[in-house]
């Protein structure tokens, strides 16, 4: 009886995934071809099997923390049930094989997508890249949301390895007109003033580079613009609205065109990145580390 009841069933498991990924009962019950009944009955069955809530009832619904190890060990299972299929050649003609990526937007918009074109094209692969900042896609790691994540948390996530990436060198810039209206006299007083670039209200890499040139707890201003890609963050910066970190490959062409300048080139801010996988034996998983990891050592910094 104990055995039985440390067991996970497989088809409770699978019902819990497909009412997270579907976000109510009643359409995971037309998903799984089952009533809205059988559906509730095996979720009941594995909390109860599990001693544990594993859904907050919402709609949609969402998966407590113990929910996301149930719904990360199912998508895990999924993968490994894929991977067999296609070694036995039980996979439908044409089938790709989905691969889902956490990835930070300056790692997207430099580097990361080269990446991927080095990936062979056997197995044939489909990535779902889900763009999120390098200090919170472990998260969607640890939600069982990605397989794999860039991130700058050299701590593996449960079920996880990691591997460091390397480190991508920002530049403090500005455009030559903002600097000279806002950035007169001591830097490091003026960029708790001036105007200043975010990408998100969890941004804080300007804050850090503040902090570490002031020698004290003082950021950046709190005048500042938030622009969510690294694109639309770049033109911002270009075009005068604040200053920002750029990634050097992005800032190098600009600077030398005299569209930005430095603010202080002798205090580069390197950001540490890590390569965070299931620990499957995936095929695809395995050709897409073995990319990632050869385009980053040539990318970043070592």
């Amino acid at each position: 009886m104990k055995s039985e009841l440390t067991e996970l069933p497989l088809d409770q498991v699978r019902t819990l995934l497909a009412v997270v990924d579907e976000g109510t009962f009643d359409a995971a019950a037309a998903a799984l071809h089952v009533t809205p009944s059988a559906v509730s009955q095996r979720v009941k069955a594995l909390e109860q099997r599990t001693g544990r809530v594993l859904l907050v009832r919402t709609k949609p619904v969402r998966p407590t923390e113990s929910g996301a190890v149930v719904v990360r060990f199912a998508r895990q299972l999924a993968r490994l049930e894929r991977d067999a299929r296609a070694e036995l050649g039980m996979s439908g003609a044409g089938e790709a094989t989905q691969v889902s990526i956490a990835v930070n937007a300056d790692s997207l918009a430099t580097w990361f997508l080269a990446a991927l074109t080095r990936v062979p094209e056997e197995p044939q692969l489909c990535f779902e890249l889900r763009r999120e900042d390098e200090s919170r896609t472990a998260m969607l790691l640890r939600e069982g949301l990605v397989m794999a994540a860039v991130t700058s948390s050299p701590d593996p996530v449960a079920g996880c390895s990691v591997r460091p990436l390397g480190r991508m060198r920002y530049l403090a810039a500005a455009s030559p007109q903002f600097a000279e209206r806002h950035l007169g006299g001591s830097l490091g007083d003026a960029l708790t003033r001036a105007p200043v670039m975010s990408f998100d209200r969890s941004d804080d890499l300007e804050d850090a580079f503040v902090r570490r040139l002031r020698h004290s707890r003082t950021g950046a201003s709190a005048l500042r613009h938030y622009v969510p890609t690294s694109e639309g963050f770049l033109s911002a910066v270009v075009a005068g609205l604040g200053w920002g970190l750029i990634p050097q490959v992005q800032a190098e062409p600009l600077l030398e065109a005299g569209r930005l300048v430095h603010l202080a080139q002798d205090r580069p801010l390197d950001v540490p990145l890590y390569w965070q996988q299931w620990k499957l034996d995936s095929p695809a998983l395995a050709a897409v580390t073995e990319a990632v990891t050869r385009a980053a050592a040539e990318a970043l910094r070592g």
